[in-house]
């Protein structure tokens, strides 16, 4: 399968969900259930019909499919909340969703509020005096439902119709689903005259409630659903106590709160072993009678997890995190920024396809550099996390010094294959000696290193779910994911290693293996180049000009030991041309040294980048709620200089004078959130959407509360298409 081809089906993978929006685009507004793959849902009403001057009350009936779930009106850590926007006959009006209590959905160490199964979103609608009895309503909605299972998110729009009659008189309950609306009215939360005060103290909220319902009585088991998201950290478990003055819960600050502490009220849903209502928490002292003889301790998370998601560290988890890493390991090999280590790959697989003993040698080795440094990666990351550091995958190309080391080393590799240098044996016939000119399977273990070290930075489909699940699991189980990563990425190369037949298949050893092996140089001079590019992006000219030096001076230093080693005698012209090419090396370390303590410029605002795409500016949160404010919809693009993958989608994709055009037509806003070097922003706003790297690309509509995340693959169309469904 040639690489066309297999690019094609990877687009095909990374653009799937695009399509099954597309197919509810088009759905008819005939009245009844209508459906896509994971969801049916009617507009059904609770009587048998409506009295003019009064309200009737109709719900959106979902009907969920198994091991999918949709939202409450805070979603929680993913996810956004169904939206309904109505058509109405004139002096009609429709109220706001009656939510019911959600269930808890614990994923992968998120922790999400939505529903699954049958649930009915019930909404009142005033019924003008004027409408005329013998009659009907004809009420229409759009709904918009965001679809999740613990692998995908699918935006699902339908159009659901109702014909409600108008009689006089007080109506009966509508026989198929009037009293199952009526239930959930009559255990929906409401205001039950609870007093609640919170406040932040010491890195924790305390929420104190009393009176009301809560008066005179243990409540049991609680649990606290705020309104608004990023109040309270949701997966942290929420414990309290129970005591003569009221109910204690001491809840985890979401980052909105850690990072500007309480603004106002905190509205949200109390949810005890009697029932739920609605609070608002006003800031001030909780209640303080709770610590006294008879207070009871309450394991507010004890209550059991809704249906539908597995514990952070379970082994269903793991083993799906496991699985989804050996496919983004597999489908890594195909992203851009790992292309020239392929070439590597291709050289040391040539230099011993026809040696099956060799070649199986390398194989192993190949896969023993691969594992062994994506567990050096990992355990440095999840390190850095464990001592509170903010970074994410691809951590490593935010420090200056490890890029310009790395621009060094692959420059190192393309003189070691334009034969300035080798190490090792002598030269040898072509097809006899390692192309790589490292010695046998010392050579591919470093291949596999570097293919590591230069593919990390790249995200590719079914990492976002892997990565975002290993960062939340015990160490143990991390470690597995990222070696289930490692076996992915090395397992092609691996097996055609391992399979005598596949390697017959490739050509005899010749002549050509040493001009391929000076072809595959410029790769890797590419990389260097790439390499340093991002170097004077963190840093600036000063350095990237020391940089420059110390290349010069590898560069030299090199060929001088080249001219040293083919000095077959060791003589005394040998032994000048090794300690003039030591005496080099050690010189360009000295200016890599002092090219990456080259102090910064100063970092100021981000400049707006004009051209033939759309205007950016930078990201941050407060712009993007500032154009959602205005009604205006935001493309977020979050990008690195060091993400291949990023730069080739903004050449192609996000940089056309048609999306520029689209996003003009619709008031769009474009933020750029770059990650090139550490920001600790962007890094918690990759984690709460479950990345762990870039690319990430968000699309916000106004009214939703939570973006959609587009294909890390992009084209123009794609784009596109999704800002119209976010004006529409």
């Amino acid at each position: 399968m040639n690489l066309f081809v297999r690019v094609l089906i990877l687009l095909a993978l990374c653009l799937w969900p695009v399509p099954a929006m597309a197919q509810t685009a088009g759905q008819t507004t005939a009245v009844g259930p209508q459906r896509t793959e994971r969801i049916e849902a009617e507009l059904v009403p609770m009587s048998a019909w409506a009295a003019p001057g009064s309200t009737a009350v109709v719900a959106v009936k979902q009907t969920i499919k198994p091991d999918w779930h949709t939202y409450w009106r805070n979603p929680g850590d993913s996810g956004g909340a169904t939206t309904l926007t109505w058509t109405l006959p004139g002096g009609v009006r429709a109220g706001d969703i009656v939510w019911p209590v959600p269930e808890r959905q614990r994923i992968s160490g998120l922790m999400n509020y939505g529903y699954s199964g049958v649930v009915y979103l019930p909404v009142p609608v005033e019924v003008p005096a004027s409408a005329r009895p013998g009659t009907s309503l004809p009420l229409t909605v759009r709904a918009l439902f965001l679809v999740c299972s613990a692998e995908m998110c699918v935006p699902d729009e339908l159009t659901l119709r109702l014909e409600l009659p108008v009689r006089e008189g007080s109506a009966p309950l509508d026989p198929r689903h009037g009293a199952a609306i009526t239930r959930v009215l009559e255990n929906a939360p409401g205001p039950a005259g609870i007093e609640a005060r919170i406040v932040l103290e010491n890195g924790v909220l305390t929420l104190g409630a009393a009176g009301g319902p809560l008066a005179g009585r243990d409540p049991g088991p609680s649990y606290f659903f705020p309104f608004e998201g990023g109040v309270i950290d949701h997966p942290a478990p929420q414990t309290g106590e129970w005591g003569p003055q009221g109910l204690t819960l001491r809840l985890q600050p979401g980052g909105e709160t850690r990072a500007a502490g309480l603004t106002g009220p905190v509205g949200g849903v109390l949810v005890t072993a009697h029932g739920a209502w609605e609070i608002r928490a006003g800031q001030g002292v909780a209640p303080a009678g709770t610590t006294g003889s008879g207070a009871l301790a309450i394991a507010a998370d004890a209550t059991p997890a809704a249906s539908g998601g597995d514990s952070g560290t379970g082994l269903a988890t793991l083993a799906r995190a496991v699985l989804f890493a050996i496919l983004g390991g597999l489908i890594l090999n195909l992203m851009p920024c790992v292309f020239p280590i392929l070439a590597m790959k291709a050289a040391s697989l040539a230099a011993s396809a026809h040696d099956v003993r060799h070649a199986r040698r390398d194989g192993l080795a190949f896969l023993a550099g691969v594992l062994t440094t994506f567990l050096l990666l990992a355990g440095g990351l999840l390190a850095l996390r464990a001592a509170g550091e903010a970074v994410g995958w691809g951590f490593q190309l935010q420090s200056p010094p490890v890029t310009a080391g790395l621009a060094l080393l692959m420059l190192a590799v393309a003189l070691n294959l334009s034969s300035v240098f080798h190490i090792g044996g002598g030269l040898q016939g072509a097809g006899s000696g390692p192309l790589a000119r490292l010695p046998g399977g010392l050579g591919a273990f470093f291949t596999g290193a570097l293919a590591v070290i230069v593919a990390a930075p790249c995200t590719a489909p079914f990492m976002a779910f892997a990565l975002g699940a290993a960062l939340v699991m015990p160490w143990p189980m991390a470690l597995l994911v990222f070696l289930g990563l490692g076996l992915g990425l090395a397992l092609p190369f691996v097996a055609v290693s391992l399979t005598p037949g596949l390697l017959a298949r490739l050509p005899r050893p010749g002549p050509w293996m040493e001009r391929l092996k000076n072809l595959l140089a410029f790769p890797m001079y590419a990389t260097a180049l790439w390499l340093a590019w991002v170097f004077s992006r963190q840093t600036g000219a000063e350095a990237l000009g020391l940089l420059f030096v110390a290349g010069l001076l590898l560069a030299l230093g090199l060929w001088l030991v080249g001219c040293g080693q083919a000095e077959r005698g060791f003589g005394r012209r040998g032994v000048f041309h090794l300690t003039a090419g030591v005496a080099a090396l050690l010189l360009a370390g000295a200016a890599l040294i002092l090219a990456a303590r080259a102090p910064a410029p100063a970092a100021g605002p981000a400049a707006a980048v004009e051209g033939a795409g759309p205007t950016s500016a930078p990201w941050s949160a407060t712009a993007v709620e500032a154009a959602l404010a205005e009604g205006r919809p935001v493309l977020v693009n979050f990008t690195a200089d060091w993400c291949v993958t990023c730069k080739i989608n903004e050449r192609t994709s996000l940089s056309s004078a048609g999306l520029k055009n689209a996003m003009a037509q619709g008031n769009a806003v474009y933020l750029v959130g770059d990650w090139t070097r550490r920001d600790d922003a962007i890094t918690a706003e990759l984690q709460r959407h479950g990345r762990s790297g870039v690319p990430l690309y968000l699309l916000y509509s106004p009214g939703s509360p939570e973006p959609r995340i587009l294909p890390q693959l992009l084209t123009e169309g794609v784009v596109i298409d999704a800002l119209k469904a976010a004006e529409s």
